[in-house]
């Protein structure tokens, strides 16, 4: 049996998109969710989907081992970051090498880095009249969206796109190729980076 633990910030869209991926499933499993948030809407899709949810604080991510503590009890296959805001801490990347990835709202190494997440990387995007976006998903390491890219898909953006235009393409990408993309890293023993 797989195991999976995911990270989230807010409303958990893509984690209870997982969750439902995976469930009854025989060989995968979502055994827990962690949040930073404790009034994230995460916890309540987790209540009702009957998964495992937590929350901690900076201090315990951060400063103590607490949450790499958890990590070590869950012994994840993969710890998915599905909307989750904080940079992760060496401690926890050190314990679980290539076992962390995140998925970003844009075609990295474009519209990455600190500060660049949601609403905010669509804005630049449509600012700087991108003909095209995208989803990435990637390996996460010590710097802000900067660790190996593993897939990409891509989307049009149109001249009369506004921002949550932009928002709704790259929500449909991430449900339909995120599931997909675990799966396959969960079950490719010998290649860390695909493309369909």
């Amino acid at each position: 049996m797989k195991r999976i633990v995911i990270f989230a910030s807010g409303s958990g869209t893509n984690a209870e998109n997982l969750i439902k991926f995976f469930h009854n499933r025989d060989n995968v499993s979502v055994i827990q969710v962690l949040t930073n948030n404790p009034y994230a809407k995460v916890l309540d899709r987790c209540k009702k989907l009957k998964v495992s949810a937590l929350s901690f604080n900076r201090i315990a991510f951060t400063k103590t081992d607490d949450v790499l503590n958890i990590l070590k009890t869950s012994n994840p296959d993969l710890i998915v970051l599905a909307g989750f805001l904080w940079k992760f801490p060496e401690n926890i990347l050190n314990e679980f090498p290539n076992k962390v990835i995140n998925v970003h709202p844009a075609l990295l190494p474009k519209y990455g880095g600190k500060g660049m997440y949601g609403m905010h990387v669509h804005e630049a995007v449509v600012k700087n009249n991108e003909p095209e976006t995208g989803i990435t998903i990637h390996y996460v390491n010590e710097h802000y969206d900067e660790g190996a890219i593993i897939f990409q898909a891509k989307c049009e953006v149109l001249a009369k796109d506004k921002a949550e235009d932009v928002a709704e393409k790259i929500h449909e990408l991430e449900m339909e190729h995120f599931p997909k993309v675990v799966e396959k890293l969960l079950f490719s023993e010998k290649t860390k980076t695909y493309n369909d």
